[in-house]
C-alpha cells in the first residue's frame, strides 16, 4: 500500500502545511521508523525519541508541532489518527471467497452473499451468516446461530447452538461463546446441574480477544451490548450484562448475573463478583477484587501495591485491626441512635 501524503492526512483527519506528494509506505515507531514512513507522538514519555527520528512524517498535537524537525501531521487527537493510520496499511491476509471444499454446512443453514467460509468450519442446522462474514479454519457454528454483517470469526472458534452477533464483530482464535454456565445446586456430597437454557447475544462492532468464553445463559441470554472490547482470556459467566462501548482487559472476570454499565473498563485481573450492578462509567484498577455494586462513576481499586512480605504481613494485620475498630464505632453509633 502507498498513499501520497496529502491523501494520508485527508483520511486520517490531519492537517498538513507541506510535503503533500511524497509517497508513504507504512505506519512506525519514533524509534523504527525510516524514510516513507510515518510515525506518532501521543505520549510526552516519549517526546525524547522526536528529534532523533526518521519518519518522513510525525503525527501530533498542536502544541508539538514546532518540535517536529520533519513534516508535522496535526490532528486533534494523534492517537485516534494514528489508529486510522494503521488501517489504511493493514497487512492481514485477504481471504479468499466461496466455501472451502473440507466445509460440512447444513441444508438448512443461509449464507449471505460474498461470504468465505474456511477448511474445515462446521455450520449446523437454521444457522444464519450475512454477506461479507468471514468464517476461519475449524471453526464451528452451532445450530439456530446467527452472524450479522461483515463479522470476522477467525480459526478454531466455537459458536455454541442460539449465539446471536450483530455487525461488524470480531472475535479472535480459540473463543469460545455460548458454553454452559457454571450452574450447579448442592446435594450433601453432590452437584445436580442447572440446565442453561439462555443464549449469548453480541451486539455490533464488538472484539472479541483469543480464548476469551462467554457462558451462555441459564434462563435469559448472556447480553454483550454494541461496541464493546474484550481483551484475550476473558471470562464472562451466565446471565451477565455488559454495557455499550465498555472495555476488558486480559485475565479480567465477570462472575453470573452481574450488570456491568456502559462506558467501563476492566483492567487487567479484575474480577468482579456475581449478582452485582456497576454504574455507567465506573473505572476498575487492575487485580481489584469487586464484591459490592457501584452506582456512582469513578476508579475503584482493591488490595496494595507491592512490597516485602514482611512489610505486607504487618499492612494485613493492621487492616484487620482498623476494620475492628470500624465495626466497633458503628455498633457504639447504632446505640446512641437508639438511646437518642
Amino acid at each position: 500500500m502507498q498513499l501520497k501524503l496529502a491523501d494520508l492526512a485527508e483520511q486520517i483527519g490531519a492537517r498538513l502545511s507541506d510535503g503533500g506528494d511524497l509517497i508513504i509506505h507504512g505506519v512506525n515507531t519514533l524509534t523504527s521508523a525510516t524514510a516513507g514512513e510515518i510515525s506518532f507522538l501521543a505520549n510526552d514519555g516519549y517526546r525524547r525519541h522526536l528529534q532523533a527520528s526518521n519518519a518522513s512524517a510525525v503525527i501530533v498535537a498542536e502544541a508539538q508541532a514546532e518540535l517536529v524537525p520533519g513534516i508535522a501531521l496535526v490532528a486533534d487527537n494523534p492517537y485516534l489518527a494514528f489508529a486510522k493510520a494503521t488501517q489504511l496499511f493493514d497487512n492481514r491476509p485477504k481471504p479468499q471467497l466461496g466455501i472451502h471444499r473440507t466445509a460440512v454446512i447444513a441444508d438448512s443453514a443461509q449464507l449471505g452473499e460474498n461470504v468465505s467460509i474456511g477448511a474445515n468450519v462446521v455450520i449446523g442446522e437454521h444457522v444464519a451468516i450475512g454477506n461479507d462474514c468471514e468464517i476461519g479454519p475449524g471453526t464451528v457454528i452451532g445450530d439456530d446461530s446467527t452472524l450479522g454483517e461483515q463479522c470476522r470469526v477467525a480459526a478454531n472458534v466455537t459458536l455454541y447452538h442460539g449465539v446471536h452477533v450483530g455487525d461488524r464483530t470480531v472475535i479472535h482464535s480459540g473463543a469460545v461463546l455460548g458454553a454452559d454456565g457454571f450452574g450447579f445446586a448442592p446435594e450433601q456430597q453432590r452437584w445436580h446441574k442447572i440446565a442453561q437454557l439462555g443464549g449469548v447475544r453480541i451486539g455490533s462492532d464488538v472484539e472479541i480477544g483469543a480464548n476469551t468464553c462467554i457462558d451462555r445463559g441459564a434462563l435469559d441470554d448472556t447480553v454483550i451490548a454494541d461496541g464493546v472490547i474484550l481483551d484475550n482470556l476473558i471470562q464472562i459467566a451466565h446471565n451477565v450484562t455488559v454495557g455499550e462501548g465498555t472495555a476488558m482487559a486480559a485475565c479480567s472476570g465477570i462472575a453470573g448475573s452481574t450488570e456491568v454499565g456502559a462506558g467501563c473498563t476492566v483492567a487487567g485481573g479484575a474480577g468482579l463478583s456475581g449478582h452485582l450492578t456497576i454504574a455507567d462509567g465506573v473505572h476498575v484498577a487492575a487485580m481489584a477484587l469487586i464484591s459490592k455494586s457501584i452506582d456512582e462513576p469513578g476508579v475503584y481499586a482493591s488490595g496494595t501495591a507491592q512490597m516485602p512480605l514482611k512489610e505486607w504481613r504487618r499492612s494485613a494485620t493492621r487492616f484487620r485491626q482498623l476494620d475492628s475498630m470500624a465495626k466497633r464505632l458503628q455498633q457504639l453509633e447504632k446505640r446512641q441512635e437508639g438511646e437518642v
